[in-house]
């Protein structure tokens, strides 16, 4: 009886692999004979010929595929003709991977991101994987060697990036250097026989035992030879010299069989298996499509504010004087000094008369109400038009030529949707939905209405309107955006946003689109598959330790590939009890979570103010800033600390690799209910430093009350020594600590409600 094979024990359930579909000769001979409708004696004849045929070609290509060998010969190279054929090595079930591969992960360039495959071999034999990386043009760029996680269920992983982060901006001149790497890309898992690991461990044990010991070494002998000439690896003249000089070194019959073997046990032959290693029977998966996006594609710190409000007094007569572009140019110095990089400005169009809301979202506006800039278009133009209470379009390139000169990109928010006096309704009457007394329906969302709004009705026309947002998304990229936020995408159609952004990002693919959807899991994620780089989020209202578990996962897990979810405290529309009640603290902790929780993180101007009072019955600022123009005293900032929290948050983002990945980050247990940990790691050969970065964050929940907790490490999972000590520094207040397996924290809303943690190398 053949002795089992005990490798393949699973350590866990294993779970379900998608069928594959068996081709063979025969049956592909047998189709050629229907198709050429030959009798079933011919069509016979035939399936045997091909299938005779077939084989003599598949032997003559193994055959010359190997070298002329003894002992330890290499696994031959099997062709592959069809996508569901396995090779010599077998390889499966590749993440990330979702909807059958139709649409492509999604990267920033230098990102570091984990792909996973199941790769195995028959029997006993090892196997090992590699990741290879290509261009477009399915040249190999890059390759890394992958781990087996779980032997158990022949689970493999490698952390992998694609190109190298850029500070560059889309208005530098050198920026076609990154345009040149953005695109689809290809992802192919490498399986392949480890003939040397397999041999090592045979060999090993026969030399232990002084079982057919010389045969053993003469077979070591030859395959360094052979590893030393092989075509596909790229080692130097120093590593080829070191693996000849083992072998001659196996082959000296004048040293002892111990001593010959050790030859073979350097830790520099280790180390060319690590990162070179015997490739036999090499196997290509499928390709695997990686879109890879510009830097701040996932990536990004927002910061929102109004014009209007910018640079707004109070006039001698009591009344407020409105701010305009010229004076917002404050804001832009504000955002930069606490260090975001995008700055996102609400509509800033012509608003409509009729209907104009009134302050708190009232129906009757006063002769000083502004009305809400998402009331767009008038007799004074739409969406292609400055409003002129803010300036005229040089005013605006003006402001965007200084928000570059200060490193922001500006977004635009492009809400699609009109006033009743945009001049789109008399222009284009059949882009709007009437009533059955020929009125134009108004947008509502029972019970609530928006009698300011009419919803465009894409039944009618959507190639036309799509056209028209081209032109108009053009135009504003001209005068400097790079960016659009789109208000409440998913009450447009799915395919008229993908055929948008297609048209857009063809001719500007430096564009990048923010989704403001609030909606159903199924529709957040089919506007990431069609272009929007991402996403407005649920994480307002996730407070508990529990509920901030799940979605810090759910956020940085495989779905993150797809949906960048961008993490916002609070917005103009959204202020939750939380932030409402827990004061300058809570302020804090929500900041701390926000930029540490999520690649991509917003402020919405106030924040630093501790605008936190709620309009009773909402969700949403007493005073909103849509229906009025607010004036702010941003000396007073100081008392509060939040704004020196923002800048702090910000440089340790900038300055660490470990925080611009939706993919490394790990809970970390610890007991108390209002306390949580997590970790962010990317490995050294992916930082650009040559260095690990880690990054641990705890945080107290609590805005009123002290928690103590102990919070755990597994040391060995993240590459940490177990005997001794690991020192972590507080990027927050500066304190250096030794933290091991358990470790006690304590933090009160007085004076830390957060440790933010560097682990520093000796």
């Amino acid at each position: 009886m053949a002795e089992e094979d005990k490798s393949a024990e699973p350590r866990t359930t294993a779970t379900k692999q998608p069928a594959v579909k068996k081709t063979t000769a025969k049956s592909a001979a047998a189709k050629t004979a229907s198709a050429t409708s030959q009798t079933p004696s011919k069509r016979t004849a035939a399936a045997k010929k091909s299938t005779a045929s077939t084989a003599r070609k598949r032997t003559t290509k193994a055959k010359a595929a190997a070298p002329q060998t003894v002992g330890e010969a290499p696994a031959p190279v099997i062709e592959r003709t069809s996508p569901e054929q396995f090779g010599r090595v077998n390889v499966l079930d590749i993440t990330p991977n979702v909807e059958n591969g139709l649409f492509p992960a999604r990267v920033e360039l230098g990102e570091a991101f984990n792909v996973t495959a199941q790769v195995f071999i028959e029997g006993r034999t090892k196997a090992g994987a590699t990741v290879s990386v290509r261009n477009a043009r399915g040249r190999e760029v890059e390759r890394f060697a992958m781990t087996c996680t779980n032997p158990g269920l022949d689970r493999w992983e490698a952390m992998v990036k694609i190109g190298e982060h850029s500070d560059l901006k889309p208005w530098d001149a050198d920026y076609a250097a990154v345009k040149r790497q953005l695109g689809e890309w290809q992802i192919v898992v490498e399986g392949w026989e480890d003939t040397y690991q397999s041999w090592l461990h045979d060999a090993a044990i026969k030399v232990e035992v002084n079982d057919d010991v010389e045969n053993a070494l003469e077979s070591g002998a030859q395959l360094l030879a052979r590893w030393a000439d092989a075509k596909d690896s790229k080692l130097s003249a120093a590593d080829k010299k070191v693996l000849r000089d083992a072998a001659k070194t196996m082959e000296n019959k004048s040293l002892s069989a111990e001593e010959r073997l050790a030859a073979v046990q350097s830790s520099d032959i280790e180390q060319l298996h690590e990162t070179n290693p015997l490739r036999d029977g090499l196997s290509e998966s499928n390709p695997q499509r990686f879109r890879v996006e510009r830097p701040k594609s996932s990536f990004a710190s927002w910061y929102q504010f109004f014009p209007r409000s910018e640079g707004a007094y109070y006039g001698e007569d009591g009344k407020i004087v409105p701010g305009n572009l010229k004076t917002s140019i404050a804001g832009l110095e504000r955002a930069a000094a606490e260090g975001f990089n995008i700055v996102y400005l609400p509509p800033i169009f012509p608003i409509g008369v009729t209907n104009r809301k009134g302050r708190n979202n009232s129906l009757v506006a006063g002769p000083n109400d502004p009305g809400s800039p998402f009331g767009i278009g008038s007799e004074l133009g739409g969406h292609d038009t400055v409003d002129p209470q803010l300036g005229t379009m040089d005013d605006f390139k003006a402001f965007c030529e200084r928000a570059h000169e200060l490193g922001l990109e500006i977004a635009l928010d492009f809400a699609l949707q009109c006033s009743p006096d945009h001049p789109w309704v008399k222009a284009h009457p059949n882009w709007f939905r009437t009533k059955p007394d020929g009125t134009i329906a108004f947008a509502e969302n029972p019970p609530k209405k928006y009698q300011d709004i009419y919803p465009i009705d894409f039944n009618a026309d959507m190639e036309g309107i799509e056209k028209e947002v081209e032109r108009i998304m053009d135009l504003w990229i001209k005068a400097g955006v790079t960016i659009f936020r789109v208000d409440n995408p998913h009450t447009k159609p799915v395919r008229f946003w993908q055929d948008v952004i297609a048209a857009v990002t063809k001719k500007h693919p430096e564009v990048l689109f923010l989704a403001e959807a609030f909606t159903r899991p199924g529709m957040m994620r089919a506007l990431s598959y069609v272009g929007f780089t991402q996403s407005h989020c649920y994480f307002p209202w996730r407070n508990t330790k529990e509920e901030l578990e799940e979605y810090l996962e759910e956020t940085n897990g495989n779905g993150g590939f797809y949906q960048h979810n961008t993490f916002w405290p609070t917005t103009p529309d959204i202020l939750t009890a939380y932030v409402r009640d827990n004061g300058i603290a809570g302020h804090a902790v929500r900041s701390v979570l926000a930029a540490m929780g999520s690649p991509s993180w917003g402020i919405y101007n106030g924040y630093e103010l501790i605008e936190n009072k709620q309009r009773p019955g909402f969700e949403e600022q007493i005073d909103n800033e849509k229906y009025e123009v607010k004036v702010r005293d941003w000396d007073s900032t100081e008392k509060y600390g939040i704004a020196e929290l923002l800048t702090s948050l910000n440089k340790i983002r900038d300055t660490h690799p470990a925080c611009r990945s939706y993919h490394n980050l790990h809970i970390l247990p610890s007991d108390d209910a209002g306390v949580i940990a997590f970790l962010r790691q990317t490995p050294a050969e992916l930082t650009g430093t040559g260095k690990a970065d880690t990054m641990i964050v705890i945080v107290n929940l609590d805005g009123h009350n002290a928690h103590q907790s102990i919070v755990h490490i597994e040391l060995g999972d993240f590459g940490f020594a177990t005997d001794k000590p690991l020192k972590v520094h507080d990027e927050l207040t500066g304190r250096d600590f030794e933290w091991g397996y358990d470790n006690y924290v304590s933090l009160a809303p007085w004076a830390d409600v957060a440790h933010v943690l560097t682990v520093v190398e000796d």
